[in-house]
């Protein structure tokens, strides 16, 4: 009796354990909640002293992650206290004045001053308004800050706080600036009639002398109230002297109609409607900047009729000759938006970074304040659009009162460049078939530092570079990804670092070449999850039909099943590196891949043309044409699995979510032969209906540029599909709305086609969040592939 309870025993816990191994993986194991991985730390940030590191975690499987910190001394991994977060001041959110001793920041609404030698802090305000985006300004001397979009300073010698600006909704019967031609024949016609009418003449010599008499008797200067209509103020900013306040008036669309997304489960029981976006060609906007000078007590709006292209007509519209005609005709100033205005360190000039509203051109345009003039630092144009590592995102800033830094495109990769404010001189910083991805100016202004992908496309690496110029020094070493966080002294960074089969993980290392590294977290992979032997996936490059080499990560089966099958993955964006060294962030489809390759599929990865990584004609290779370069590096990829690898060209799969789920639909509408099956999840269907910020780059906007839109449309092709398809979405998907699938749907039943099918995931939005709707998704996937690729 007593073996046998014995022998029972020792059966349960081989069966137990065997239960535990993902040796078999299955669509199960690997869609689980992906806490059975095991848990990668993320977001780490510096105290504003730099003692001590936080980051989020979640070692213990907790509902959702907690905030830890170590210190120089204790590297040992501490969860904060709920009252201990409350004294947190992060590095990330202080803005420091020109001798960094001093900080200000915001927090619940408020705003602080601290001082790094003492580390004591003060609160400035305590109101029941939101006070937000202090900085030091009037030569450091005060903080000024936002309150309900006016600008407040506070002196930090003697605690007083002074309004600065008086913005109001509405309008004034006296007009705030010249800004039209009109004003031109107003003020003619005000000076003719004081030259022949001498009363007039009279009786205003004596009441603009009552003004200055009773202006000089006044103790206080009343605040000039700048009425702003109808119009939003935006990014309202201060001269480092307080002299001068630009500020941007936002004037919102008319008739621009927003989509309604229904949701059909709910916990009323009742169908609700979710208020979403609007579609690509809506009604825009208008932006405006004006120039508040505080001391002359004027405003001046910001001249553009003398901006160097500001009138050119896109590339595109040759397609177009009536269309062409009519806006040479009008001969019209192009809509701008304005995002960034930096104020010089000392000088009243500001570098106002605008962008043309067709994303076809960047300025950097030097604004002297004093004179009112703008000069041309820098223009860049593309035909196609403008973007690019630190170009979107516009990270520039002064060096000092004569040296200020950008990244631009212009050779062909984002870059890092110094331009001399008062002569133009322009110096590229670095060179090269690379990108520089991040960049910011050291505390000292001495050193640039960058993350850049100059050792391998699919690497991520930090680097120092003198502000004078030189050889940039490489200061991580890991293989893969390096995503870096400085210390406030610059004297530590620390290191979310990934490779391509190893989840993240943080380290601290010393901020120079060489630096000692120090391994802080562990827990990233399971005991479970490490016992299966992830492949690191090969990166190689297949020729394309162009002779372009275009690079692609393998997944090789170790035994290819005897059919030969095989699945091309689409990754999502369409501007996004997936064939990379590091952790990818799809890694539910990394570890479906592994699972295809141990049933004996090849699988292949494409950073197909427009992907991110590798520079502007990379990125713009699809403009006008969705599915055309792009797609056509599937299908190239498909013939380098038959020819190279012996794939049985009858049994090739293809799938992708959001754009991988549109290139799966052009592959299979118009390429029909070349996959056997494909899978589309949540794809966009007809580009005339998604949104505007990203379709109008690549398409410009469907009213004017149908042809681009026909052509890169898959329900325009849909009479194509041949070969077997799975469309997967969330109904209630607020990016790629369930309405792309419901009208492919309708389209694929007038023409008869059968060899379809859709699922429906009604409580998901357009990332899935559900196990069970992962699970349900890939099992169908997986279905697809086994019963089309291997019969």
């Amino acid at each position: 009796m007593k073996k046998s309870v014995i022998a029972i025993l020792f059966l349960l816990t081989v069966n137990f354990l065997f239960a535990q191994t993902p040796a078999s993986l299955t669509v199960e194991k690997i869609m689980q909640d992906p806490k059975w991985i095991g848990d990668s730390p993320s977001d780490p940030r510096w105290s504003v002293d730099g003692k001590v590191l936080y980051f989020l975690w979640n070692p213990d499987k907790e509902p959702g992650d907690s905030l830890y910190s170590i210190t120089g001394a204790d590297r040992v991994p501490q969860k904060v206290t709920v009252e201990g977060r409350k004294k947190i001041v992060f590095a990330e959110d202080v803005v420091f004045n020109t001798a960094r001793t001093a900080y200000t920041y915001q927090k619940n609404g408020d705003i602080f001053i601290g001082s790094r030698k003492s580390g004591s802090m003060k609160q400035i305000t305590n109101t029941s308004e939101q006070e937000s985006a202090p900085r030091f300004a009037f030569n450091d001397s005060k903080v000024v800050y936002l309150r309900e979009n006016n600008l407040y300073a506070w002196d930090i010698r003697n605690g007083e706080t002074m309004q600065l600006t008086d913005f109001q909704k509405g309008e004034s019967a006296v007009k705030n600036a010249d800004t039209s031609a009109g004003n031109v024949q107003e003020k003619w016609l005000e000076k003719e009639e004081l030259i022949l009418i001498n009363v007039l003449k009279e009786r205003k010599e004596k009441r603009e002398a009552a003004d200055a008499y009773n202006k000089a008797l006044s103790t206080t200067q009343k605040l000039r109230t700048i009425y702003t209509g109808n119009s939003q103020v935006r990014n309202a900013a201060l001269s480092n002297d307080g002299r001068f306040i630009s500020y941007v008036l936002f004037t919102s669309p008319k008739g621009a109609e927003s989509t309604i997304i229904p949701n059909y489960v709910t916990e009323s029981g009742f169908t609700e409607d979710i208020r979403g976006r609007t579609k690509v060609g809506a009604p825009l906007g208008v932006y405006r900047l004006y120039i508040f000078d505080r001391e002359k007590d004027t405003v001046l709006a910001f001249p553009l009729d003398s901006v160097e292209g500001i009138r050119d007509l896109p590339e595109y519209l040759k397609d177009y000759p009536v269309l062409l005609e009519q806006r040479k005709r009008e001969n019209a100033v192009r809509g701008v938006y304005f995002s960034k205005i930096s104020w010089s360190p000392k000088e009243n000039i500001a570098i106002v970074d605008m962008r043309a509203m067709d994303n076809k051109d960047r300025w950097l345009l030097k604004y002297n304040a004093v004179e009112g003039s703008i000069t041309l630092l820098d223009r860049q144009h593309d035909d196609a659009w403008i973007g690019g590592p630190g170009i979107y995102e516009a990270r520039s800033g002064w060096i000092d009162a004569g040296r200020f830094w950008f990244q631009s495109e212009s050779e062909g990769y984002a870059h890092l460049y110094i331009v001399d404010v008062t002569t133009g001189k322009k110096t590229a910083m670095t060179k090269g078939n690379f990108e520089i991805q991040e960049c910011v100016l050291s505390g000292n202004r001495q050193y640039f530092y960058m993350l850049s992908n100059e050792v391998h496309p699919g690497e991520k690496q930090w680097y120092r570079l003198a502000v004078a110029g030189g050889k940039p020094e490489r200061i991580t070493t890991m293989t893969g990804a390096n995503l870096v966080e400085v210390s406030p002294d610059e004297k530590q960074i620390a290191i979310l670092y990934s490779y391509a089969n190893k989840p993240w993980e943080l380290y601290i290392q010393e901020n120079k070449p060489g630096g000692k590294i120090s391994r802080i977290t562990h827990k990233a992979e399971s005991e479970l999850f490490a016992s299966y032997p992830w492949r690191d996936p090969e990166l190689i490059d297949i020729t394309a039909r162009d002779g372009v080499k275009v690079p692609a990560r393998l997944y090789r089966p170790a035994h290819p099943h005897p059919a030969k099958p095989a699945v091309i993955f689409v990754h999502g964006a369409g501007y996004l590196q997936n064939a990379h060294k590091w952790w990818s962030s799809y890694f539910r489809e990394y570890m479906f891949h592994n699972l295809l390759a141990d049933e004996g599929y090849y699988v292949l990865d494409i950073d197909y043309r427009g992907s991110a990584g590798y520079g502007r004609d990379w990125r713009t290779a699809i403009y006008r044409h969705m599915g055309g370069k792009d797609l056509r590096d599937q299908v190239d990829g498909a013939a380098y699995l038959v020819d190279s690898l012996g794939v049985d060209p009858r049994r090739i799969g293809i799938y992708g979510g959001s754009y991988g789920g549109f290139i799966t639909l052009m592959g299979l509408f118009t390429s029909p032969g070349t996959f056997a099956a494909g899978a589309a999840l949540r794809p966009v269907t007809d580009w005339a209906h998604y949104n505007h910020g990203y379709t109008s780059n690549i398409l410009n906007t469907p009213g004017e540029d149908s042809i681009a839109y026909r052509r890169s449309s898959p329900i325009y092709f849909a009479e194509g599909l041949k070969d077997q398809l799975l469309i997967c979405h969330g109904v209630v998907d607020v990016n790629v709305h369930f309405q792309d699938v419901v009208r492919l749907n309708q389209r694929l039943i007038e023409l008869g086609k059968n060899n379809w099918q859709v699922a429906m995931y009604p409580l998901e939005d357009h990332g899935f969040v559900e196990p069970s709707s992962w699970t349900d998704e890939y099992k169908r996937i997986h279905q697809l592939f086994e019963s089309v690729l291997k019969r």
